[in-house]
């Protein structure tokens, strides 16, 4: 039986090695300075503060004034176990969310994943980015995320559409 001291040693024990840290740091800045220049480059798009979360995820919300009239938002966001980044069209809470799951659910959504309105569940729609983000090219990894971004809004538009 794994007890909670047995967890906490073990997380103890692999704070000790120091490859932790120096990850989730590494991590935390990239997507701070994402945010940063998503902020700077689009000015109309509302930008939320970077939510660190417990080593399961860590996110910011991208929105632009179309979304976010809607109370929606789009989430960028990284993995921590699964180690990728996704995007996340989200709602301002349940409600909103549960909503558009039921709209979409009868929608031509293309290849995107459509989630179910369960507990526990944080996006309506989500779209893997970057399987395996490549760190040491942190640059050409913040083009490829923003290039992404800026698709899956145009597309999340359209799917929208008028309602």
């Amino acid at each position: 039986m794994n007890t909670l001291n047995a967890a906490v040693r073990e997380y103890a024990a692999q704070l000790h090695n120091g490859q932790i840290q120096k990850a989730y740091k590494a991590i935390l800045d990239f997507m701070a300075n994402l945010r940063a220049n998503l902020s700077a480059n689009y000015p109309d798009h509302a930008v939320s503060a970077l939510y660190f979360g417990y080593m399961d995820m860590s996110y910011f919300a991208f929105t632009p004034p179309a979304l976010k009239a809607r109370n929606l938002k789009i989430a960028i966001v990284y993995l921590h176990q699964e180690g990728r980044f996704e995007l996340w069209l989200a709602g301002n809470n349940r409600k909103i969310q549960t909503s558009y799951i039921e709209l979409l659910s009868h929608r031509n959504i293309g290849g995107y994943t459509l989630s179910k309105a369960n507990p526990g569940v944080d996006f309506i729609i989500a779209s893997p980015i970057a399987q395996e983000p490549d760190f040491d090219r942190r640059e050409e990894l913040k083009r490829r995320i923003e290039e992404r971004s800026r698709e899956f809004e145009k597309d999340l538009i359209s799917i929208l559409g008028e309602e």
